[in-house]
């Protein structure tokens, strides 16, 4: 049996509401307070207030006017600002495995989706688009594209588009592509924007809240949406995290709402474990997928109660973040990172919710404000499902 190598993240950056920096995410994640990070505004539901995972107060994304039009879009900015942080590890890889061996995954699927918004009204208005607009910048693939021109990267570049477990499933293939042989580093993560079109579309399904998320909580009344972009570098080269393991699988269950047994979800769990090669009880914290929907997180504390048992610390960050769709999986990847990093004690992100469960779920182990393991954590498993059945799991491990 030939061993397959093992995969690392080198670098780490995100963009959401916990901050544009590595200093302020960490301190918004690990506060034993409520950071409060959440944003009440109808800038994307006119008439209509909502808790959003908006980027903090003041942030200014870069200008793209060194990319042409059909590239300058928000959500490109949004992967932009974020990769600015890797603009040296990412120079680094090129510079050392050379352009043509170093890949990019990138999850999304808002695109263009602002762009297209204000063409739409535009022409609605005016009986035209406006000068500029170009149907490209709306492509899923536009940001791989761009990513992969401006970085200067010439390896295997795709973008992934499975609604909520893209991110994860970006990370997935990052190493698919490194233990093939096909790349010698990858920059992978996802980004998401928010926009009208999106939000409506949400609150169409009646799957908004109109408060802030309530995970676990039997008071739950759906999610609040957010944006972020979150990318890393991978290689088969040591460095501080593993990707130790991922499992994936698809369950079809309906369009919009997982199988409720959860059998899909136990699957991607159970096949991250065991790519990993490890037991259950080397999980030290579970990063939930946590949406706070009624059916995702009776079937998530299920799934878990049947992979894990009752014990396991778990929280959902989406109360600090909202769910940011397809880079919820990247975003908690980031979460991962830093739970696992100059973390001595193992404090761990706090489960933010009423406290009120849910007497038909099975009773997880909720973090704690000052909750921490009393040593360094080891093991952090993210959980990430999407529409569709697509579940993804990812298993993180200190190196």
């Amino acid at each position: 049996m030939t061993t397959r190598p093992h995969v690392y993240l080198n670098a780490a950056s995100a963009y959401s509401a916990l901050g544009l920096s590595a200093q302020a995410m960490r301190a918004n994640l690990l506060s034993a307070t409520d950071p409060q990070t959440l944003q009440r505004t109808d800038r994307y539901s006119p008439g209509r207030t909502l808790p959003l995972g908006c980027l903090p107060e003041g942030a200014v994304l870069p200008d793209l006017a060194f990319a042409p039009p059909h590239q300058r879009s928000r959500n490109n900015a949004l992967a932009w600002g974020a990769l600015q942080a890797l603009q040296g590890p990412v120079q680094q890889a090129i510079a050392r495995c050379g352009p043509t061996r170093v890949a990019l995954v990138v999850g999304t699927s808002t695109a263009g989706i602002e762009e297209g918004e204000a063409a739409a009204r535009h022409l609605a208005r005016e009986g035209c688009f406006p000068p500029g607009f170009e149907y490209p910048v709306q492509e899923m693939g536009n940001v791989a594209a761009f990513l992969a021109q401006h970085l200067g990267i010439r390896g295997p570049a795709h973008t992934i588009s499975t609604a909520c477990s893209s991110g994860a499933k970006a990370l997935a293939s990052a190493a698919r592509l490194l233990q093939s042989g096909m790349a010698d580093a990858v920059v992978a993560g996802a980004v998401d924007a928010l926009g009208r079109f999106t939000v409506g579309g949400f609150s169409a399904l009646e799957a908004v809240s109109a408060e802030r998320c309530n995970p676990l909580s039997a008071n739950r009344r759906g999610i609040n949406l957010g944006e972020a972009a979150a990318f890393f570098v991978l290689s088969r080269d040591a460095g501080p995290v593993r990707l130790a393991g991922w499992g994936e699988s698809q369950d079809a269950h309906h369009m919009s709402a997982p199988d409720p047994t959860g059998q899909g979800a136990v699957a991607a769990m159970q096949q991250a474990l065991a790519r990993a090669g490890m037991q259950p009880a080397a999980v030290d914290y579970v990063n939930l997928h946590g949406t706070a929907t009624p059916h995702n997180d009776a079937m998530e504390s299920r799934a878990v109660q049947a992979v894990l048992g009752l014990d396991v610390a778990v929280s959902s960050t989406k109360p600090l973040t909202g769910h940011a769709l397809a880079a919820a999986g990247a975003l908690e990847a980031a979460v991962a990172w830093h739970v696992l990093q100059h973390n001595p004690q193992g404090v761990l992100p706090v489960h933010w919710w009423d406290g009120v469960a849910d007497p038909t779920m099975p009773a997880l182990a909720a973090v704690a404000p000052c909750m921490q393991l009393g040593r360094a954590a080891r093991v952090v498993m993210s959980n990430s499902f999407a529409f569709g059945g697509s579940n993804s799991t990812l298993l993180f491990e200190a190196a």
